[in-house]
């Protein structure tokens, strides 16, 4: 079922990224529930036994480290409450499994902060209601399951009159459409008729950037350099595991250290020169399952020399940031979201520690932004998602990362990043900090300019394909057919007179002609405001604009 649910979404996902409300580039909800369902299903396959509990809790964590933007972080949570249902048992009858999808529910329910209606929640809440009734009637699995997506599908139809932006562009939920697409698979896998995508197995990752390359800056490291060259990843089964004694014991014996998991099933990844030392370690504790050791010397050579001349500015700029594994521990490091190599150079050259590679159409892991945390040698890490898509991803971090301190601070642009940035005093106490990023965000505005992907009808605006758009604070305020026009205007709707200072990061795909018309603009209208221009890199948007 869970390979299935997988390969049905890996056949429609872009159908569901076509759902996106606004025609702007960003509609990633299918992807993003795509990759985190893979990764639920690439773990589940990896369990020897046939005990749905044992493969409920594999592809729950799966899901969890995979999870990317806010629907995939909603899925993970769907996919943990089902796993704490189905908990304890071999197999499980209809009621059983209704009550875990109801389970799975309540669990997503109480991640999110504020539920709103006419999304996946709704629609996942009115599946598995539907479900326990079923079941409760005498209905077989197969039975069960037909009703709940009847009645899913029936609930996704009336999405639109509960989120009037959805009536407004015509779609039916996203999320909910790819949940149902999941639940379509799991069916097709009881029924015998799943349909199988070809090659499903190989591991799929979104493109981070034009260029191919991803991740954090250490990922740019060449491969002759890495320290501890062997991969290894296993679990161990036993009785009373104490996961944060293990965590402790093995913190120093390699790099990229994940130990997560329950008393009696814990999940361990590590980087380490002798694995053969780590495995004598955890033998003590249980037995060893899924033991799989890869040489990535070996694996990613090839990777790494196609790199090298497109990289290599960016590996030297970078390695010079890497910490020594020997360095004390400082109190207070921080991780940042970013999409364009030049916005990632100004939040390095601002003091972040480590850079994540993601934004619009690209967000990151869990699992990537716990990566990059790990490898910040302070106390208490800031994360900095930079993305209202990706907040949710990295509060689940929090609950991945225990032995440091994680703060997550809701940044959803790369200007209120920045603002965050400037606000975290290094000699201050943690409390003192988190108040001031936070407090700083309400002084900042966004604004950015792309171009709309879809013919749309947004409010009054009636948007063609092509269009320039204008945002401010993440709703189309502006469009046009010239860049500059949209752009000045954009600002206006920013009120950047009566403030004192717009920052500007010009796209990959912005002429420097273009951007100095811009600021010669700027300077002409109003010479007492401070303009600072920076080449951000982007991909996909021509301006990103601050104003504070």
């Amino acid at each position: 079922m869970m390979t299935a649910g997988a390969q049905a979404l890996e056949l429609k996902k872009q159908e569901v990224d076509a759902l996106n409300v606004f025609p702007v580039p960003d509609g990633d909800t299918g992807t993003n529930m795509f990759l985190t369902i893979q990764s639920a299903a690439r773990d589940a396959d990896k369990v020897a036994g046939a005990s749905i509990s044992d493969i409920a809790t594999a592809a729950s964590m799966g899901s969890l480290m995979g999870a990317r933007g806010n629907s995939g972080v909603i899925l993970s949570q769907l996919l943990r409450g089902i796993a704490k249902g189905l908990e304890g048992l071999v197999s499980a009858n209809s009621l059983q499994l209704a009550q875990a999808l109801q389970a799975g529910v309540d669990t997503a329910y109480k991640a999110v902060m504020r539920p709103v209606e006419g999304t996946i929640l709704t629609v996942s809440r009115e599946t598995a209601r539907a479900a326990v009734n079923k079941a409760k009637t005498g209905g077989s699995l197969l039975e069960t399951l037909q009703e709940a997506h009847k009645k899913g599908l029936e609930c996704l139809a009336k999405t639109p009159e509960m989120l009037p932006v959805l009536k407004q562009a015509g779609v039916v939920d996203a999320g909910g459409q790819g949940f149902l697409i999941i639940f379509e698979g799991w069916i097709g896998a009881l029924s015998g008729e799943a349909v199988m995508a070809e090659g499903f197995r190989q591991e799929q990752k979104p493109v981070l950037e034009h260029s191919g390359s991803s991740g954090s800056k250490q990922d740019f490291i060449q491969v002759e350099n890495l320290e501890f060259p062997y991969c290894t990843e296993f679990l161990v089964k036993g009785t009373d595991l104490q996961v944060d004694q293990i965590r402790q014991d093995l913190y120093n014996r390699g790099d990229c250290l994940l130990v997560v998991g329950t008393p009696e099933v814990v999940k361990i990844h590590i980087h380490v020169k002798n694995p053969g030392k780590i495995l004598d370690y955890a033998i003590q504790w249980g037995s060893l399952h899924q033991v799989q050791i890869h040489n990535m010397l070996e694996q990613n050579e090839a990777m790494a020399h196609a790199l090298k001349s497109e990289t290599a500015e960016s590996v030297e700029d970078l390695n010079d940031k890497v910490a020594p594994a020997d360095q004390p521990l400082k109190e207070f490091g921080v991780v940042a979201v970013a999409m364009g190599k030049g916005i990632a150079d100004v939040f390095l050259s601002l003091g972040v520690d480590e850079v994540v590679f993601g934004g619009q159409t690209m967000n990151p892991s869990t699992e990537d932004i716990v990566s990059a945390v790990r490898k910040v040698q302070a106390r208490q890490v800031f994360i900095l998602p930079n993305n209202g898509n990706i907040i949710l991803a990295a509060r689940q971090v929090k609950d991945l990362v225990t032995d440091r301190k994680v703060h997550v601070i809701p940044t959803k642009s790369i200007p209120q990043g920045i603002s965050a940035l400037l606000n975290l005093n290094p000699e201050g106490e943690a409390a003192d900090n988190l108040q001031n990023m936070e407090r700083s965000l309400e002084k900042v505005r966004s604004g950015e300019v792309t171009y709309a992907v879809r013919d749309s009808q947004f409010g009054d605006l009636a948007i063609a394909a092509g269009d320039i758009l204008g945002l401010v604070e993440d709703t189309i305020v502006e469009t046009g057919q010239t860049l500059l026009e949209v752009a000045k205007r954009t600002l206006e709707k920013m009120d950047w007179k009566e403030h004192d200072l717009v920052t500007i990061f010009y796209g990959e795909d912005t002429e420097p002609q273009e951007v100095e018309r811009l600021k010669t603009w700027l300077q002409e209208e109003d010479s007492n405001v401070e303009v600072e221009v920076h080449p951000g890199k982007q991909p996909l948007y021509y301006y990103i604009f601050g104003v504070e």
